[in-house]
């Protein structure tokens, strides 16, 4: 028995809850640091990049579930970890006021008890989806499941926008709590029983070494060109992450609140984004992934280049626009690639989908890491070369949209490859 649309919507809940844990540690906290708090953007840049670099560990709780199943225990204990790593997080701002020394320990140990969490479960739930989605569903399965954990991430943010100004460390540390608390209780309801209930494929024999299962993996010439794809498009997806609403701030004077709805606005257009492709492509049958991640790729560089003109011309506006349409090509973008790694997660040898599913998520993880970093310390620098927030922040995101030109690139080779020139998304039944 494999999963129906109840238990693939079920597991888009444990998705959508990650989302929500998530947005607030790279987007609220990240702001309350650079501006309320005026500390340098690569201090939360290289936070997040702890998070990501320790989601390094991603092919080898892929590999510990395929070898002993339970993947259940692995999304519930992950989801736990996550929520106390945020809250930890919290905290760390709040005690940056009165102490340095004790605001980084703290959000140094947070930071990396989230990557620990959202490494752990968020494996887990993609292989669980992987092994026990029928093929014919499993296109359609990811662009659900991501749907809804871009849905958690715009809810949240515009949520936490609203209640959040006017800001204070208390009301911080109780949004936070609440949001952390919900998303275990939402994950534990939602996945309870799934697993017991589907026959998932055969596991990976407990007598292989995870270096081995990972060696054989990477042997795949469609999974490690498709590897080095994700890591380049990822590297240009994440470098604005850390640096949007501080732009926001800086440049256009937005509140807390103001900055964090922003963030909610840009997932919400990744939120159409991925709805567009999914009705084009699956229920239209109009284009192929190849051609759906191009242009994905192409018009987030178009609407990067918008926004730099923007903070040069000081159009406050209408930045609230052109960042929707940036999430709208970052979900067309999206949703694409993650159809085709949906679908090559299932092919090659045998009982290797989680292990699968953790080299590209480690290798997504490695790309936002480091893009964070990058983008957050190339700010920082150019701030002190051009003595302007606008011409500064507007130098890394024409980079940033150079990078998705590249990307685009590449997916015409990588993708194309795999899925041949009439590709499409396979519709689900």
């Amino acid at each position: 028995m494999t999963l129906n649309w109840l238990s693939i919507v079920r597991l888009g809940l444990v998705q959508m809850a990650l989302g929500a844990v998530v947005v607030l540690t790279t987007s609220t906290l990240n702001r309350l640091m650079v501006v309320e708090l005026a500390l340098p953007a690569i201090l939360p840049g290289t936070l997040v990049a702890l998070h990501y670099g320790i989601q390094i560990t991603r092919p080898n709780w892929g590999f510990l579930s395929d070898a002993g199943g339970h993947r259940t225990r692995w999304i519930i204990g992950g989801m736990a970890a996550l929520a106390l790593g945020a809250y930890g997080a919290a905290h760390g701002v709040v005690l940056f006021e009165t102490s340095f020394a004790a605001g980084l320990t703290l959000s140094i140990l947070a930071y990396a008890l989230i990557g620990v969490g959202v490494g752990a479960s968020g494996t887990s739930l993609l292989a669980l989806l992987a092994t026990a989605t029928a093929p014919r569903r499993r296109a359609a399965a990811a662009t659900i499941t991501w749907l809804m954990m871009i849905a958690g991430i715009a809810i949240t943010a515009g949520t936490v926008g609203a209640f959040l100004d006017p800001y204070g460390p208390q009301l911080l540390l109780k949004i936070v709590g609440v949001v952390c608390t919900g998303a275990v209780v939402v994950t534990t309801l939602a996945v309870w029983g799934i697993e017991r209930g589907v026959k998932a494929a055969p596991r990976e024999s407990s007598d292989t070494r995870f270096i081995e299962g990972l060696r054989e993996v990477w042997a795949e010439p469609a999974a490690r060109n498709f590897t080095i794809f994700v890591f380049l498009s990822m590297t240009a997806y994440f470098m604005q992450e850390l640096i949007l609403e501080p732009y926001a701030g800086l440049v256009f004077g937005f509140t807390p609140g103001q900055s964090t709805s922003l963030s909610g606005a840009q997932n919400g257009g990744v939120f159409l984004g991925m709805l567009t492709v999914g009705i084009a492509a699956t229920g239209l049958r109009i284009g192929s992934l190849r051609h759906w991640v191009v242009a994905g790729c192409l018009g987030s560089a178009g609407s990067l280049t918008v926004i730099t003109l923007l903070g040069q011309m000081g159009l406050s506006g209408a930045l609230v626009g052109a960042v929707v349409g940036l999430g709208f090509f970052n979900g067309m973008f999206a949703v694409a690639a993650i159809g085709s790694m949906m679908a090559l997660a299932g092919e090659g040898r045998g009982a290797r989908e989680g292990t699968r599913m953790g080299l590209w998520g480690a290798a997504q993880a490695i790309a936002a890491g480091f893009g964070g970093l990058v983008g957050a310390a190339a700010v920082d620098v150019m701030r002190v070369v051009l003595g302007q927030d606008a011409p500064a922040f507007g130098a890394v995101f024409v980079a940033e949209a150079a990078l998705f030109v590249l990307a685009a690139l590449m997916a015409m080779r990588v993708i194309e490859h795999r899925q041949g020139r009439n590709a499409a998304i396979v519709p689900g039944e």
